[in-house]
């Protein structure tokens, strides 16, 4: 999906949003309708997850693979330069992706940086989902993905129980090699997560950020790991900041 608008300036770099893990274009329009108001937005579905892409995923070296894919959206469909925001998978994919045409990105709780935590806590709420799913076990698991005064809404929860009872569900990637991220460094890139995100929380991403993209991390207070859905408005502000640097150089 794009969002085209004449009244742009014609040098400003398009975004380009990637959804996470089992979310696509149609689970992430809070997000794209926000960033839609401000910038040209392409809005991707990944292959191999749930949407209108290709039902195809790579068994080994998935972000390197998908790295290529975006450079050729890029180069295909985009054809301007471009400020990458991805969540989570999407984040990774984001990582991997060297095109000429990246001018910055905007990393929500990305994979590709560390391995996600998944503690027993997460595992309860996961696998009676993955095993049995029902709207009831859906809302539990997107409750411990949100921050705590967040809820959930049901159309998501209902998603979750279709994705659950007609796909497969991926695995989080491997961290990238540091050769990987280091090519990273050459543009602004921003990280972010949110204040309660059970995968991957502030301390979590603190080391593998600060050695990897020489960047710090930005803590989204009172979200957890949806903050694309609970915080569309400061990733707003994130976005503009990587537009503003990535035009200027500064």
């Amino acid at each position: 999906m794009a969002n085209e608008d004449a009244q742009r300036p014609s040098g400003a770099p398009a975004v380009v949003l990637l959804p996470g893990t089992n979310f696509n274009a149609a689970t992430s329009l809070v997000l794209a309708t926000e960033l839609a108001r401000h910038w040209t937005t392409y809005l991707l579905d990944v292959p191999g997850q749930p949407g209108l892409s290709s039902p195809n995923r790579p068994s080994r070296h998935r972000l390197p693979f998908y790295g290529q894919w975006l450079g050729d959206i890029l180069d295909q469909a985009v054809g301007r330069p471009a400020i990458l925001v991805g969540h989570s998978l999407g984040g990774g994919i984001a990582l991997a992706c060297d095109s000429p045409l990246v001018r910055g990105r905007v990393l929500i709780s990305p994979a590709g940086l560390a391995r996600l935590s998944v503690d027993r806590r997460v595992l309860s709420a996961t696998l009676p989902w993955l095993l049995r799913p029902t709207d009831n076990r859906s809302t539990r698991l997107l409750r411990m993905m949100s921050g705590p005064h967040s809820t959930p809404g049901a159309e998501l929860a209902a998603w979750m129980t279709l994705v659950a009872r007609n796909c497969r569900s991926s695995l989080a990637p491997a961290p990238l090699p540091p050769h990987a991220v280091a090519q990273a460094r050459n543009t602004v890139n921003l990280v972010a997560t949110g204040e309660h995100d059970i995968f991957l929380p502030p301390a979590r991403l603190r080391i593998p950020t600060t050695r990897g993209l020489h960047t710090r991390v930005h803590v989204l207070p009172g979200t957890g790991h949806l903050a694309t859905d609970e915080a569309p408005q400061r990733i707003s502000t994130l976005v503009a900041e990587a537009v503003r640097r990535g035009t200027t150089g500064r």
